[in-house]
């Protein structure tokens, strides 16, 4: 009987020491468990003789209800100190400044891209895209570019193999797509596009929107109108449009269209180097030779074709004086968008 109470003792000591609810599970364990301490004096009550066994039982039982009781008690007294604990580390500070969430917002190139493209299809534009690895064929020869033609000199090209390039321009896309539909067609193809070129107004790579339109009595007048009419929705009606005689491979007549100065408004200065006018894209009508690399019968189909820098134009819409800075995900200039 007095090992009975000195267990309870006993465990009013170690109950004191309990601090979280894993070292009360161990103490539970060690008492009531199936070899705990009660337990174990249950299991002698054989060995008893039965004049004593209902008084040893009933002192077992009593300290068994004690310890248990005892135990529950210090379990909610834990898990109460433990909720405390938990709504404390939680409490927010309502005096405390809101966290600031920052937006992303459309990169500048991303955004000039998407306004080019919106304006040709309300004029009734679709869009076609192309590969930006491309064969030899489509970016040149197709294009009235055959091999060793001085043109070729005006783009600086990233050669994969002999007959593999990055393209330099979206015109394939022109080619790709006379080859497989036939006229009538009005087609933008926008796009990433590479030259071993790197200054304050030029990358390795940029971005450029070849447009064009094929089908019977297509005229140079129908190309002035469609550009003019970008030229004044992209900048404003104000806009001064001057189309100035030019060459290019794939067109004849060629021309570069220009735009009064929108740095001075036209009077020279340093940007447009004294002229009033800055170039934004070349255009003319479709050469033949181009026609006939498709199998389009040069005697009855007519069109044009116009392509442009969409960096470059971008710069003169915001006033940007180097290319660079598209480029170096800056914030400072990235935020003024």
């Amino acid at each position: 009987m007095d090992d009975i109470f000195s267990l309870k003792k006993l465990f009013l000591e170690e109950s004191q020491s309990v601090t979280s609810i894993s070292e009360l599970q161990q103490l539970r364990i060690r008492y009531l468990g199936k070899k705990g301490l009660v337990t174990s004096k249950l299991k002698t009550l054989s060995s008893i003789s039965p004049e004593l066994r209902p008084e040893f039982g009933k002192a077992v039982n009593e300290v068994k209800s004690f310890i248990d009781d005892d135990l529950k008690k210090i379990e909610d007294r834990l898990k109460e100190e433990e909720h405390k604990k938990r709504i404390l580390s939680e409490t927010i500070d309502i005096t405390l400044p809101g966290k600031f969430v920052s937006f992303g917002r459309e990169h500048p190139i991303n955004k000039v891209l998407y306004e080019i493209v919106n304006i040709f299809l309300s004029m009734g534009f679709e869009v076609e895209e192309g590969p930006e690895v491309e064969l030899d064929y489509y970016n040149f020869e197709a294009l009235n570019i055959p091999k060793d033609h001085p043109a070729r000199d005006m783009q600086d090209t990233f050669y994969i193999s002999d007959d593999v390039i990055l393209r330099t321009h979206t015109s394939p896309v022109q080619i790709r797509v006379m080859e497989k539909r036939n006229p009538p067609l009005k087609v933008i193809a926008p796009g990433k596009v590479y030259r071993c070129d790197a200054d304050i107004s030029h990358t390795p790579m940029f971005h450029q929107v070849e447009g064009f339109m094929v089908d019977t009595d297509i005229a140079f007048s129908d190309l002035k109108g469609v550009l003019e009419l970008f030229i004044h929705s992209f900048f404003s009606v104000e806009t001064p449009v001057r189309f100035r005689p030019s060459y290019f491979p794939f067109t004849e007549p060629s021309a570069e269209i220009d735009i009064g100065c929108n740095f001075c408004s036209g009077k020279g200065c340093r940007v447009c180097k004294n002229t009033g006018w800055l170039e934004i894209l070349g255009a003319g009508m479709i050469h033949p030779k181009v026609f006939e690399m498709v199998g389009y019968d040069t005697e009855l189909y007519t069109g044009f074709a116009f392509g442009m820098g969409v960096e470059r134009l971008t710069m003169l819409k915001y006033s940007i004086d180097d290319i660079r800075l598209f480029f170096e995900n800056d914030i400072r200039f990235l935020r003024q968008f």
